[in-house]
Parts: structure tokens; C-alpha cells; sequence
């Protein structure tokens, strides 16, 4: 009986199982975007014989179809040959996309039932891990054009739209729209992804800085409430309003406190 071949979700539709490229179409695709990405990638023989993104998803490519096949032992054990030549980290049954770039590649951890799209960058450093100990998908789902910056840890089910951007050290355990640029611990989405004449953003220092932009908030705010004249009457209870936001700002148990300062001035 003929059975249809399992694809793919849309979001890593790339790494297709039965109407998939072959391995050495994948690889060499995988090798040709690494010198568009890479400015410091010379030659074609670099990246096939020094680049360690390259040669451990060409071992997972391997790995993987063994994995699909319904092996177990020797997948994991093809992966961890080559975790232990390139420190890279990919479990046998994750699915990746076409034209994958890891850069640098050390400390990288991609999980089980991870799903990457097409062209999508990895930097350093960067965990696809789980959240739970059940069985069944635990890792996160990552869309096209995705760029993930250096130590960014994503954790959990969850989906990436395509073209996001995960800066670097953020820990992002929510969903992100597509087009999005992600922040912080825990991640958060900052602004809109810019446009960009060459396919992949990779001006990491200009991503927006919420942190930075609070604190700035904050400065200005005192500089506002020293220029105020001596009699004005700063609020003084739990349900009074700043003046600069409309809202409470005074947490209950600061009362006493601002009362006492009044006084003793």
C-alpha cells in the first residue's frame, strides 16, 4: 500500500523526509552559503576542511537519515563522534533545513525534536532545548531566515517566525511573531526586524537595549523632580500618581518612609 511521505511543519519545511534533497545536495548547499555569510571564509577548501559548523551538520545529515530509518544506537553514536570532533551538540532525530550555517560552532546544543527552517544562522554558544522530561515535542520550532546570536538559549515547544532575531545571551521561553527581534532574560520582543539589503541583519549592536532605555527613563525622571520648586508637594501615598506616568509608582510600605524624610527636612 502506498503511504504519503511525513513531511515537515510549514515553519521547517526545508528539511522535507521523503521528497527531500540528497545528502550531498544538502551539504554542498550548506558549504555554499557559509562563504555568503561569512566574510572570513577565503576559499571553498576552508570551509570544507576547517569549518566545524560545516562538517558536523553534514555527521547530523548522516545521523539523521539512519534516525529516520528507525536506527537508534548507531545515529547516537555518529553524534557523538561528532560532538566530540567539533563540539557541536546536534541530537540525531532533530530536523534542519536547507542552507543551515553554524558559525564558530562551539557549545552549540540542538535537542531531539528540534525543527529548523531554511537559512537559518547559529552563532556560538546557542542552545534549542527542552523544558520537560515527557516524551513527545519538548524542543523549539525555528522558521526561515531565523538568526539566533551568540549564548542565546531558547527553551521549550515553542515557534520562531520566520526572519526573527534572537540577540545574543537572551533566554526566550515565549513564542516569537515573525519579522520579530527578541531581547533580554526572559526574551522580549523589542522592535520590528529592519530592512536589510543583504538576506541577514547581522548589526547585533544596533538591536535596541530595553534595559538601557528604563534606566534612562529613570535619570531623566529625577533630573525632573530636582528642578521641582521647594513647596511643591512630592505624592506622598501608596495611591498617588507620579505625574509622569498616571499611575501608582509608590509601592505600599514606602509611605512611612517618604513621611519621616519629609519631616526631617
Amino acid at each position: 500500500m502506498h503511504t504519503k511521505p511525513e513531511v515537515l511543519p510549514t515553519a521547517a519545511s526545508g528539511a522535507k523526509a521523503a521528497n527531500a534533497p540528497s545528502w550531498w545536495s544538502l551539504l554542498r548547499q550548506d558549504v555554499r552559503c557559509v562563504r555568503d555569510r561569512d566574510p572570513a571564509a577565503r576559499s571553498m577548501a576552508e570551509v570544507w576542511t576547517i569549518y566545524p559548523g560545516v562538517q558536523a551538520i553534514a555527521l547530523h545529515r548522516l545521523a539523521h537519515a539512519g534516525w529516520r530509518r528507525g536506527w537508534r544506537y548507531l545515529p547516537r553514536w555518529i553524534s557523538f563522534c561528532a560532538r566530540w570532533f567539533t563540539q557541536i551538540d546536534i541530537h540525531p532525530g532533530a530536523r534542519i533545513g536547507a542552507r543551515f550555517f553554524i558559525d564558530h560552532g562551539t557549545g552549540v546544543v540542538i535537542g531531539e525534536t528540534a525543527e529548523i527552517g531554511d537559512d537559518v544562522t547559529l552563532y556560538h554558544g546557542v542552545t534549542l532545548g527542552g523544558t520537560s522530561w515527557a516524551a513527545g515535542k519538548r524542543h523549539p520550532t525555528l522558521g526561515h531566515g531565523v538568526v539566533v546570536g551568540a549564548g542565546a538559549k531558547i527553551l521549550g515547544p515553542i515557534t520562531v517566525g520566520d526572519a526573527a532575531r534572537i540577540a545574543a545571551n537572551s533566554v526566550v521561553i515565549d513564542a516569537v511573531p515573525p519579522g520579530a527581534t527578541v531581547v533580554g532574560i526572559p526574551g522580549r520582543v523589542v522592535a520590528p526586524r529592519r530592512a536589510t539589503t543583504h538576506g541577514f541583519d547581522l548589526n547585533h549592536h544596533l538591536i535596541p537595549d530595553p534595559v538601557g532605555k528604563a534606566i534612562s527613563c529613570l535619570l531623566d525622571r529625577v533630573a525632573q523632580l530636582e528642578r521641582l520648586k521647594p513647596q511643591a508637594r512630592v505624592p506622598t501615598t501608596a495611591d498617588a500618581a507620579c505625574g509622569a506616568c498616571d499611575e501608582r509608582c509608590i509601592e505600599p510600605g514606602f509611605e512611612t518612609l517618604l513621611e519621616t524624610s519629609s519631616q526631617e527636612s
